[in-house]
C-alpha cells in the first residue's frame, strides 16, 4: 500500500487549497479512504471520509466548508478546502484501514 499526499501549503485566512492522495497497492475503487489531521502540539483528528458508493462524512469541524471526493479512474482522492482558518493548520494525512500517507502540511496564516 501506498499513499501519496500532496496540495498543501501556505495559504492565508479565507483562502482555499486542494489536497490530492494518490493510492496505489491496493483495490481504491472498493476501499474507503478517509483525511485526517494533526495540529501542532495536539492529537490526530480524522476530517473526512469517502466510501466506495460515494457516500461522504466530515467532522463537525470543517462541514460546509470542505469537499471529499475521488476519481477511482485515477485512484486519487481530493480533499477541497474553503474558507479556510488557522486552526486549520495541521500536517494532513491521507489514510485507508491500517496504512497512512507521508502528510503534507497546511498553513493558514497571514
Amino acid at each position: 500500500v501506498q499513499l501519496v499526499e500532496s496540495g498543501g501549503g501556505l495559504v492565508q485566512p479565507g483562502g482555499s487549497l486542494r489536497l490530492s492522495c494518490a493510492a496505489s497497492g491496493f483495490t481504491f475503487s472498493s476501499s474507503a479512504m478517509s483525511w485526517a489531521r494533526q495540529a501542532p502540539g495536539k492529537g490526530l483528528e480524522w476530517v473526512s471520509g469517502i466510501y466506495s458508493d460515494g457516500s461522504t462524512y466530515y467532522a463537525d469541524s470543517v462541514k460546509g466548508r470542505f469537499t471529499i471526493s475521488r476519481d477511482n479512474a485515477k485512484n486519487t482522492v481530493y480533499l477541497q478546502m474553503n474558507s479556510l482558518k488557522p486552526e486549520d493548520t495541521a500536517v494532513y494525512y491521507c489514510a485507508i484501514t491500517g496504512s497512512w500517507g507521508q502528510g503534507t502540511q497546511v498553513t493558514v496564516s497571514s
